[in-house]
């Protein structure tokens, strides 16, 4: 079973999750064709800063900068570069932030101009598995209740869920147990409890399941090189159910979506 956290610890978590939250919510103004991804890595680490945390990925297995940054084909893990984001592209933002102690640690696949109309429904069916997957993170249930309810929203649309890098547990260290696949039969696996605190984040594909890694040794691509989404989010269990403590409402007032996703969790 996965670290037990007190309610206060849960809400140091959540200022973290959050502060993530807003960084995210910051970038998304930032975001257009003819930017490069390193200059948004510039801006979300002074963010995370003037805001008295440290970025949660910079130096973590020796990582080296403060966001994952993955176009298109890439996974995750992406590094941030010069080369500029296009229109149609999407950009999944994997960031984590530590403060007091705590980590914070979420993502969003953005929207870069116009994308086309399968890559659409991937986003939307790929966000939706998320919130099917918090939905199933309550007492007694299973880790297995989660990733079979992730994997079979998105295999029923004819997505491919990556096998080999999943969710985790969250706390004063940023990968804690248990870990949390996105696929998984149902029953199986550790019991949730009160208190515990994981990352849940679909990493979902147009095509295949399978992935490469460049030889950079961290970005991660499709096998086929088609799309691949990654949307993740921070939840504890108090009370039994789920509460949400990241968001991506800052998101969404950037760039002015109306949306009640999160309502069920708060």
């Amino acid at each position: 079973m996965g670290l037990i956290k007190s309610i206060a610890e849960i809400e140091l978590i959540r200022e973290s999750a959050l502060l993530v939250s807003k960084t995210l919510g910051m970038l998304a103004k930032e975001i257009k064709p003819g930017i490069d991804t390193l200059y948004l890595d510039s801006l979300a680490e002074s963010f995370i800063r003037d805001h008295n945390a440290s970025p949660g990925f910079l130096g973590l297995y020796d990582f080296p900068n403060t966001l994952c940054v993955s176009p298109n084909s890439q996974v995750v893990h992406g590094i941030p570069n010069r080369e500029a984001i296009k229109d149609g592209d999407i950009l999944s933002i994997d960031c984590g932030v530590l403060k007091n102690g705590y980590y914070g640690d979420h993502a969003y696949t953005f929207e870069v101009g116009e994308v086309n109309d399968d890559i659409k429904k991937l986003l939307k069916v790929a966000k939706e598995s998320l919130y099917i997957g918090v939905s199933e993170f309550r007492k007694d249930n299973r880790v297995g209740d989660v990733g079979y309810a992730i994997q079979n929203h998105n295999e029923s649309n004819g997505y491919g869920v990556v096998r080999e890098l999943v969710g985790h547990g969250l706390g004063t260290e940023m990968h804690e147990k248990p870990e949390m696949p996105n696929y998984g039969r149902r029953g199986s696996g550790k019991k949730f409890n009160d208190g515990m605190v994981v990352a849940i984040e679909p990493m979902i594909n147009l095509g295949t399941h399978k992935i490469n890694q460049l030889n950079d040794g961290w970005t991660i691509l499709t096998a086929d090189n088609l799309p691949s989404v990654h949307f993740e989010h921070n939840v504890a269990i108090i009370d039994g159910k789920p509460n949400l403590l990241s968001t991506f409402d800052y998101i969404y007032e950037s760039l002015g979506i109306k949306s009640d996703e999160e309502n069920q969790f708060k």
